[in-house]
């Protein structure tokens, strides 16, 4: 309780001073005040009466309050200050109005080299970034810059190269999923001629081997994923005739130059122009692509990796 003494005179109304000044915190429109109360108390040996002004946090009369309670009220107080300090600053330097609301920043993907041409180019740029990574490596058998291939080494490479595309066009041709339709009979497919190459070479009076361990690994893989993933398999696909047809005129050159006396394998040969048959399958594929996922997408770009591996496996039993 707060006691302030004031002398009253005839026909004088007392003033009362300020609540501000009869308590330490200034008070303003935050504090926490519900009610006051002014009652004129008189000192029992003084004929001065005198004016207690009593704080109090409910409709109640308070007749006194510790220093612990009054610390703990000026600590509240002193908070509220601070918060209506904070935001008084924050409006008043927005001309009163509430802080603007800050926009996360939208961050776009960055895109995949040749995504913007479709999944054939992005698997292109796999390719040479493969070839890029080989560097100026060079194979077993062609350490002196000379590829030589062996007529035992071609046979098992035709025989293995045959189950790998009787894989492909058995699959495209024979599966009920609406994306292989697209593939069937474009020009491209090379198990026919293969057979009549191989019929060629035994009618010479070689022997046709059986398929190794390569073409036999491949072509287990291929049937797996066909089951599993139709854009996984696509993705094989086309890398598949992309590689024979990029790759497959160096090797005729050198095999018809060394082992065939001139002799041109059929495998090598397409009624129509390849380049142009390989055009007609990589725009109906990028179409198709489309409506894959970028997911979907990322894997056939890691299954184009692992077709280069197991082509490449298969070349090399020419020079074994």
């Amino acid at each position: 309780m707060t006691t302030f003494s004031v002398s009253l005179f005839p026909n004088q109304i007392p003033t009362i001073p300020p609540l501000s000044t009869f308590n330490k915190c200034n008070v303003n429109s935050i504090t926490s005040i519900h009610s006051l109360k002014y009652p004129l108390q008189f000192k029992p040996f003084s004929s001065k009466p005198s004016f207690c002004f009593y704080e109090s946090s409910n409709s109640s009369l308070t007749t006194s309050s510790s220093e612990s309670e009054i610390e703990q009220e000026e600590e509240n107080e002193g908070d509220i200050d601070s918060d209506s300090d904070f935001f008084l600053s924050t409006t008043s330097s927005n001309g009163g109005l509430a802080p603007p609301v800050l926009k996360k920043r939208k961050r776009y993907r960055k895109e995949y080299p040749g995504e913007s041409k479709g999944i054939t180019e992005e698997m292109r740029f796999v390719a040479m970034k493969l070839r890029n990574d080989k560097g100026s490596s060079k194979s077993s058998g062609d350490s002196d810059g000379v590829w030589e291939p062996s007529m035992e080494g071609l046979l098992k490479y035709l025989v293995d190269s045959k189950l790998v595309f009787e894989t492909i066009e058995h699959v495209v041709e024979d599966s009920s999923d609406v994306s292989y339709a697209y593939f069937r009979r474009t020009g491209l497919e090379r198990s026919e001629c293969l057979a009549r190459d191989l019929a060629w070479f035994s009618e010479q009076g070689m022997e046709i081997p059986e398929p190794s361990n390569p073409g036999i690994s491949y072509a287990s893989y291929l049937k797996e994923l066909a089951e599993k993933s139709a854009p996984l398999f696509l993705s094989h696909f086309y890398n598949v005739y992309f590689s024979h047809i990029a790759g497959g005129q160096v090797i005729a050159k050198q095999v018809a130059e060394k082992l065939l006396r001139e002799q041109q394998l059929e495998f090598y040969g397409w009624e129509g122009d390849e380049q142009e048959l390989l055009r007609e399958v990589r725009e109906k594929l990028n179409r198709l692509s489309e409506h894959w996922s970028r997911d979907d997408k990322n894997k056939c770009l890691k299954e184009a990796t692992k077709s280069f591996r197991f082509l490449g496996q298969i070349v090399r039993l020419i020079i074994l």
